[in-house]
């Protein structure tokens, strides 16, 4: 076991470069180390690609039965129970039947189906933006068009009424950041989260529509179906994972081919390349620092380091996706790239289940944006962006432009 193991620095606020160059640093001292995090709790810190790769699906290193959230120390039983029962912290079989339940909600023709939705509000958003902007007044595209546009999309999807759009925001911005806030102001944001959630599914069972709460709290599979648990962590998963990780792809992205005049004019000269730009800023500068935590089961051997048993495991997607020994010059950001598994969504079972709606989401944000507004730049040195303090999440905190 290793002694007094060195505190890693990618979670703070920091310049975009800087916060890769710790994880850089991090993977060149090996793709597995024992590290302690910021919040004082050693984890097994996995930076390289295979490893992680091998990691995610390894059925030694599993979720267990939750606990390893923010402040599990300090929620109330009955809130983490509210918030943990969901595919993301689960194993089989339970992964298995609740994977099976939500898939048969959650399907790919109900996304498919949303995408004239998507484009309508794409174009609102960027009316909005193109007003505001006149004149070569700065916008902070993160809050005009980064956030607005998958919150509002997963509310449509979800049956959120607009008027309650608002205050979700605000909780959903809390909960997925927890590690960061003090105990009370996670508690606060995720107890008034989860009671909105219960709200909305008594109302979609008193009165159901074609959304997906309503297709969640209806469906069933050989005469199963979902727990009130696990219904609102379903819920809970589906609002934050939906939101602020789309938020920072759509504006990482746009910071990324910002920097990469060369790249954005390609994009522009070649709108089909759309799909493959979207996988080649995934794995870039992909929304997710790190997975959600892991523990070992059992010994597990990876990259010729013996993790024990009982040990926290924490792959770090965005280190692993900049690994030499798979991508060539990947500090390099290359539209053209010949097409590589990036590990932005995951693998394994836990690979994320919205990952069409994030992608889906992302092409036709990015192809509006870069074709409406050939001007497009930052309204600021580069130098002066930063990405916000997080442990899951790497996203800007603001990203002014201008668009005229």
């Amino acid at each position: 076991m290793a002694e007094s193991p060195p505190i890693t620095s990618p979670f703070v606020e920091a310049a975009p470069a800087v916060r890769h160059a710790a994880f850089a640093d991090l993977a060149a001292a090996g793709p597995v180390q024992r590290v302690m995090l910021f919040t004082g709790v050693p984890v097994w810190l996995i930076t390289g690609y295979a490893e992680a790769r091998e990691a995610l699906a390894h059925p030694d290193i599993i979720k267990g039965k939750g606990g390893d959230g923010p402040h599990r120390d300090a929620v109330p039983a009955e809130l983490a129970a509210a918030m943990d029962h969901h595919l993301l912290g689960a194993d089989p079989p339970d992964h298995t039947r609740l994977r099976r339940l939500v898939s048969a909600a959650f399907t790919r023709r109900r996304i498919e189906g949303l995408e004239p939705e998507i484009r309508l509000i794409v174009d609102g958003l960027l009316d909005d933006v193109s007003a505001a902007g006149k004149h070569g007044a700065p916008i902070d595209l993160l809050a005009a068009f980064g956030y607005p546009l998958p919150l509002t999309v997963i509310s449509e999807l979800l049956g959120v009424p607009a008027e309650a759009r608002h205050e979700f925001q605000e909780w959903t911005t809390v909960a997925i950041n927890g590690s960061v806030h003090p105990a009370e102001t996670f508690i606060a944001a995720a107890t008034s989260l989860i009671g909105y959630i219960r709200e909305l599914i008594a109302q979609k069972l008193a009165d159901p529509s074609d959304d997906l709460v309503s297709a969640l709290v209806a469906v069933r599979a050989d005469g199963d179906r979902l727990s009130e648990d696990e219904l609102t962590s379903m819920v809970f998963l589906l609002l934050v994972a939906g939101y602020e990780t789309t938020a920072h792809l759509i504006c990482g992205g746009t910071q990324a081919l910002l920097a990469h005049p060369d790249q954005l004019d390609l994009v522009r000269a070649e709108p089909d390349r759309l799909p493959a730009v979207v996988e080649e800023l995934l794995r870039f500068n992909g929304p997710a620092q790190v997975s959600t935590p892991y523990r070992t089961a059992a010994p597990v051997r990876i990259g010729g380091v013996t993790i024990p048993a009982g040990e926290v495991v924490l792959p770090a997607l965005l280190a692993a996706n900049r690994d030499p020994r798979q991508f060539h010059a990947p500090e390099r950001l290359d539209v053209t790239r010949p097409p590589a598994s990036h590990l932005a969504f995951g693998h394994g079972i836990h690979h994320c289940l919205g990952a069409p709606l994030a992608r889906l989401e992302a092409r036709i944000a990015l192809g509006a944006l870069v074709g409406r507004f050939p001007g497009l730049r930052l309204a600021v040195p580069p130098e002066e962006l930063t990405v916000q303090a997080s442990f899951l999440i790497n996203g800007l905190t603001t990203l002014p432009v201008i668009v005229t």
